[in-house]
């Protein structure tokens, strides 16, 4: 059974009139940037093709990506550079669908070995979300600071629309793999996710960023689909919503995790402190769709995602 944490009779109340969609710019997946990057000769020196979404275009050569096209996606396809090694991590890819395009985003392990220097295993979840990420990533602990969550939006959607597709393992169990420690079994199985949140954003004299939540989409795909499930519609939840019927503090409670950039171009953390009045006006938006749900580093490998025609609905 598709588990969703959104009271979906609410959206039905307020279904009633007229509707209009609002595609996200090239959220129909048909178009993506083609990245041709060599690996170091000393992991192997494999060339790697990372997909990003955007305009149709190729890249060659380990140049850094920054988004292309005003594309406002972003995803977990990147190049690191360690101790002046240059590797890639592939968990997004291009897939058909119907006449065009989708997104395939996958959980796998990602190898790295090189004698004497380096020699690790790290989980890696398939990952797209509105945005940008920093590269080269200089290490696994600075992933979460190269990433800069949400765009600019001061729209106020009724709900969160996309066609999926899923594949889970099915394993009891997830795990967690770092790379300097040891594989460790975490609890509760691994589910897909899609998110929205609309934020309403403050930054203070010293560039330190906070947000009250204005809107909140939270959706746990529990099971696998028999095929594509077509125009999914997810309402979006305004104001406080902890007294909602099917609320989940582990899921859809506020965050201070998520990373993005001041207007000084630093990477600083994102608190969000309360929940915003349900009639406020958000500045930014945030969407994330993932193949595993538990966090950095915490999943369940083969875990695997389909997305496409993501759009707002108002």
């Amino acid at each position: 059974m598709l588990r969703t944490l959104i009271v979906c009779a609410l959206f039905a109340q307020t279904a009633l009139g007229q509707e209009r969609e609002e595609p996200i710019l090239y959220g129909n997946m048909d178009h993506w940037v083609t990245r041709h990057i060599k690996e170091s000769a000393i992991i192997g020196g494999d060339e790697k093709t990372l997909y990003e979404i955007g305009p149709d275009r190729v890249l060659e050569g380990n140049v850094p990506y920054r988004n292309l096209g005003r594309s406002p996606w972003a995803t977990s396809n990147v190049m690191a550079k360690v101790m002046g090694i240059v590797k890639t991590n592939q968990s997004v890819y291009r897939d058909a669908h119907g006449g065009g395009h989708c997104a395939k985003l996958m959980t796998h392990i990602e190898h790295v070995k090189v004698f004497g220097m380096i020699n690790i295993s790290v989980l890696a979840a398939g990952s797209i979300f509105l945005g940008d990420v920093h590269e080269p990533i200089g290490g696994t602990k600075d992933g979460e600071r190269a990433l800069n969550w949400g765009i600019p939006y001061t729209q106020r959607p009724r709900a969160l629309r996309f066609d999926y597709r899923v594949s889970l393992t099915g394993e009891p169990n997830r795990i967690k793999q770092t790379g300097f420690s040891k594989v460790q079994t975490v609890p509760g199985k691994d589910c897909a996710t899609a998110i929205l949140f609309l934020q309403k954003r403050t930054e203070d004299a010293q560039g330190n960023i906070t947000a009250k939540r204005v809107g909140t989409v939270v959706v746990e795909f529990a099971k696998s689909t028999a095929g594509w499930v077509a125009n999914a519609t997810y309402p979006v939840l305004y104001g406080d919503i902890r007294r909602q019927a099917g609320y989940s503090e582990r899921l859809m409670g506020l965050r201070s995790t998520d990373y993005v950039r001041n207007s000084r171009g630093k990477s600083v953390q994102l608190k969000e402190t309360g929940w915003a009045a349900a009639d406020d006006v958000p500045t930014h938006l945030i969407v994330q769709f993932s193949s595993s749900n538990g966090g950095a580093f915490i999943g369940s490998p083969g875990n695997t995602l389909w997305i496409d025609n993501v759009r707002l609905v108002f």
